[in-house]
């Protein structure tokens, strides 16, 4: 039987909201932490001991004994160091517990042990975190108690970031200013701040616990690095919506129900298009907020995983063959009193504004077009990016039908006399209803889909922080918005100079707009002919950053530091060589121990075979060729793990861009070359003597 849950009474019920701090706190402090919150500042100290005091009241009443400043290094995960809230004992041996608003505000992890990219030095430890008052303090509650976590930013000891969440800040400041010059051009001066709005649908996998553990690439890389196809995958298109099956409803009511508590506005859950993979999607929140639950959506997909001897995989593609898993960050700009600037209206081609921001946005893409390409490159999405799964590498947006008439319309006459309807779609059945039709279709294909009244990036990766790529994307818009209020603001005829940058900007970068099939070899060619970039792999992509157009845009915006760029960078060549390095040394280990072994175990049952047929006086042809064939493979298998060794070896002695490249070029193609003869031998060699679950077990069998 099923418990009855209370959504309303669960929502929430872990977080110090909003809500809890009016309860909580004296009016004037509240007032101060609103007006903070909102405008930015500092809270004064006293404020500071007051709202301290009020956290910890809160988290002990709730179960909590320790707290953590919660924060999102390099590393592309969170990090947190636990401290209790007891204090030194008194004569009588009696502790009291306290937290102040100086531990509120400031801890100091050790800055040297994360990746800095050479802004911190091994023998230079310290860096500083610093509380996100926009971000809610919550309870995490698991086998070590409940912590109060306290959302921080981090950044090292001489100020620059080390993490994920500053520079998204800095960026989201940078679009409200530009953003608000923008509305203001258009008489709105009851908005104080413009936000971004973001819902972010996470994929991601579900195997056996226990065939989980017999796996060692899935342990150490998060994916198959071996693995020949099942007879079946997912070519019949039955597990896309299909219904869900108990041990996976079980887990998506658990996890809903951990969710819940920590304010997730866990919404839509389905099954997606490959067996053994699911989606879940979140209703709409604040960037920020949305990019801190992502992180814990992820977190807790992995924890309440184990409560039901499952494994969650994150990885882009955990299994080949299938489709791998993306994360959809859907994107769209809000003012403080509730104005979409990417809300089209009924006629889009009357709305000026949004006009305006929708060519200052098509502007901004085609201008760093291979900057928004390299801010969703991680080493798993090399595997996914350009295969018919998920978007090409191919940086293009898709306006849809409606739009791209109005663009048309501008681009070629100058202004834009009507806009196309959706109309009915008449179902034919008496009982059903006709229904409203949207005035254009969905494009899967396109990375950058213009879907109603928001973006949806497409490109970003099932196990990357969506921190990087919102914080490209502001940063681009907010540049275009900044060019096009200076020239608007000194404008003399306000409403012909709108309308003539309007066509300027769609004329100039109209290039960038494709409706068609972004799957098609003619697109890869048409994008060629248009002067687009074709980046197909994250070593490649990260030029871009440090092109003088980012690193000028960038500094401009106070986002990021020419050295903080360069740090990225190299952070970036040295997480894909170390990736990669350590799916080599799997490989090496899983053939040297599991794979060789049972090959030659089975090889030689074979040749036992054929000598006791010969002796029997039957000629063992089938089996002859079994033999050599298996044989030949083996041989196969051997010389290429020995090419790897090698290759592996030689690698260590490069240095950062350059070894990179040759774990990409070298290193990857050793790697394709072993694992062709074991996916043959695998669908050769008894399964009983198989040393590791096939796929057929591992995404049937959950």
């Amino acid at each position: 039987m099923n418990e009855a849950i209370n959504i309303e009474e669960l929502f929430g019920r872990n977080v110090f909201t909003v809500g809890k701090m009016r309860e909580r706190l004296p009016k004037n402090v509240f007032k101060e932490v609103k007006k903070v919150m909102a405008e930015g500042g500092e809270l004064s100290k006293t404020s500071a001991d007051v709202v301290a005091k009020a956290m910890k009241d809160w988290a002990v009443e709730n179960g909590a004994t320790h707290y953590t400043h919660w924060f999102q290094p390099l590393t592309g995960i969170t990090a947190e160091k636990h401290d209790s809230f007891i204090t030194h004992p008194d004569e009588e041996g009696r502790t009291l517990l306290e937290f102040s608003g100086k531990e509120l505000i400031k801890g100091e992890p050790d800055a040297s042990s994360f990746p800095s990219g050479g802004l911190r030095a091994t023998f230079e430890a310290r860096g500083y975190t610093a509380w996100d008052i926009t971000s809610p303090a919550f309870l995490k509650e698991d086998a070590v108690g409940k912590v109060l976590c306290i959302p921080t930013a981090f950044c090292s000891y001489t100020g620059e970031a080390l993490d994920k969440k500053t520079p998204l800040l800095r960026s989201e400041e940078a679009l409200n200013e530009q953003a608000l010059r923008i509305v203001r051009l258009f008489g709105n001066t009851a908005a104080k701040s413009v936000g971004t709005s973001v819902g972010l649908e996470q994929e991601y996998f579900l195997v056996d616990h226990e065939k989980y553990l017999q796996r060692a690439d899935l342990i150490f890389a998060g994916r198959t690095l071996f693995g020949a196809p099942a007879p079946k995958g997912q070519e019949m298109e039955d597990h896309y919506f299909g219904a869900i099956r108990e041990r996976i409803g079980a887990f998506m009511k658990d996890l809903n129900v951990e969710l819940w508590k920590l304010g997730v506005t866990a919404k839509t859950q389905h099954n997606e298009v490959a067996p053994a993979q699911h989606e879940l999607a979140p209703i709409y929140e604040s960037g920020n907020v949305a990019i801190d639950h992502n992180q814990l959506v992820m977190e807790t997909m992995k924890k309440v995983a184990g409560r039901h001897g499952l494994n969650c995989l994150l990885h882009e593609k955990p299994f080949a063959g299938v489709n791998g898993s993306g994360k959809h960050d859907n994107w769209s700009m809000v003012t403080d009193n509730g104005v979409n600037l990417l809300d089209p209206g009924y006629t889009p081609n009357e709305n000026i504004q949004f006009l305006l921001v929708l060519a200052c946005i098509i502007k901004a893409v085609d201008t760093h077009a291979d900057l928004l390409r390299q801010s969703a490159a991680d080493v798993g999405n090399d595997h996914r990016l350009g295969a018919d799964e998920a978007p090409p590498a191919i940086i293009s947006i898709f306006l849809g039908d409606q739009l791209e008439d109005v663009v048309r319309q501008l681009v070629s006459t100058g202004e834009a006399k009507k806009s196309k309807k959706g109309g009915k779609l008449v179902t034919g059945v008496s009982t059903l209803p006709d229904l409203e039709k949207d005035a254009t279709d969905r494009n899967r294909t396109s990375p950058f889909a213009f879907t109603g009244n928001k973006f949806e990036f497409r490109m970003v990766g099932s196990s990357d922080s969506v921190a990087g790529p919102n914080t490209t994307l502001n940063a681009i818009v907010a540049e275009a918005f900044c060019e096009a209020a200076d020239q608007l603001e000194k404008a003399e005829d306000f409403d012909l100079a709108v309308h003539d940058l309007i066509k300027e900007y769609l004329t100039d970068h109209q290039r960038i707009i494709f409706n068609g099939d972004g799957y098609s070899e003619a697109w890869v060619e048409e994008a060629a002919r248009r002067g687009l970039p074709n980046i197909k792999s994250m070593v490649e992509s990260v030029d871009a950053l440090l092109k003088p157009e980012s690193v000028k845009m960038f500094e401009r915006f106070k986002i990021f530091t020419k050295t903080e760029l360069e740090s990225r960078a190299e952070i970036l060549y040295e997480t894909y060589s170390k990736t990669i390095n350590i799916e080599a040394l799997t490989m090496i280990d899983m053939v040297s121990k599991q794979i060789l072994p049972a090959v030659v175990n089975y090889t030689g049952k074979l040749a036992k075979t054929v000598l006791a047929m010969q002796e029997a006086g039957v000629e063992p042809n089938a089996q002859r060729k079994l033999l050599q064939q298996t044989n030949a493979l083996l041989e196969e298998m051997q010389a290429a793990m020995e090419k790897l060794q090698a290759d592996t070896a030689k690698a260590a002695a490069l240095k950062e861009k350059e070894q990179a490249f040759y774990y990409k070029d070298t290193i990857c193609a050793d790697m394709v070359a072993l694992r062709a003869p074991a996916d043959k031998l695998e669908m050769i060699v008894d399964k009983e003597l198989w040393p590791i679950p096939t796929y057929g077990d591992l995404i049937f069998e959950v």
